[in-house]
């Protein structure tokens, strides 16, 4: 009974009645539908607003299509479209395993120890303001405009978030919790494998899920300033070429494929904690 209760979840409840209108419009999936309408639909009437064809201010929707397709068709520095992909993936993935195998523990150990915490805290503070931009200079001294420096780029913008989020997500643990296990005989080993680790578990996911996506915000600026490969690079040669159509298609296909493993970490998620409660409806 117990177990059943602490594995609750509450999720979207299905309702098998007739179809009406008023389930159309509020199906999720439909409002879906009209919200990416409605931003295509202006962005297009934007772009036609401001010069329509060719213009050099903003591409419309069915023109970075084009452009899309020729970078897919042709190469651009000895690479197609999905090459660059995955020359900017293979970073991102890089730099956030090492940022969030580095950062997760240490926040994990600070929460748990006054004497961790005592001596990493003063120096996490005072870097944890510093814009992860403000690295780039210094990364391309220490380690020249090879992989290493965007990878550094990256590491140190998705470090701050993971530790945080796991500093945090044990020192809100509901002390209720603890007292539960301290009644039914655990020790201090049980507090932490039992309770301290499955109730930090979602807001460590929160963090992951913020840090993947400074990780695209990351080696989006370090392959602006030193790459000859990724989407940050389409974009500087769309500038370059004063071409708005291929910059604004790597900023799309850069939103698409950080939805895309921002979606994974999700799907993670779900997987190691089964215990997270759903909002219903939501």
């Amino acid at each position: 009974m117990g177990s059943d209760i602490a594995n609750e979840t509450v999720g979207c409840t299905i309702d098998s009645g007739p179809l009406s209108l008023g389930k159309i419009l509020g199906n999720r999936f439909f409002l879906y539908g009209v919200s990416l309408f409605c931003f295509f639909f202006g962005w297009d009437y934007l772009a036609r607003t401001l010069g329509g064809e060719g213009s050099s201010s903003l591409a419309r929707p069915a023109e970075v299509i084009v452009a899309l397709q020729d970078l897919w068709d042709n190469e651009l520095a000895d690479y197609k479209l999905l090459g660059h992909i995955w020359a900017s993936t293979q970073r991102v993935v890089i730099g956030f395993t090492i940022a969030s195998a580095l950062a997760v523990p240490l926040g994990l150990f600070m929460a748990l120890n006054r004497y961790v915490n005592a001596i990493v805290k003063p120096l996490f503070d005072l870097l944890k303001p510093m814009p992860p931009i403000s690295w780039v200079s210094i990364s391309i001294l220490w380690f020249g405009i090879d992989e290493t420096s965007k990878v550094f780029i990256i590491v140190i913008g998705t470090f701050v978030p993971c530790l945080l989020n796991a500093y945090n997500g044990v020192r809100l643990v509901d002390p209720e919790l603890y007292d539960v296990i301290r009644m039914l005989g655990g020790n201090r080993r049980d507090e932490i494998l039992h309770v301290c680790f499955p109730a930090s578990f979602p807001a460590i996911f929160a963090g992951l899920q913020i840090s993947l996506s400074s990780a695209w915000t990351c080696v989006l600026a370090a392959e602006l300033v030193s790459a000859r490969s990724g989407l940050g690079y389409i974009i500087v040669q769309g500038m370059n070429l004063s071409d708005p159509a291929m910059v604004m298609g790597g900023m799309a296909v850069i939103a698409i494929v950080a939805w895309g493993t921002t979606l994974l970490v999700s799907l993670l998620e779900r997987q190691l904690c089964p215990w997270k409660r759903k909002i219903a409806g939501l």
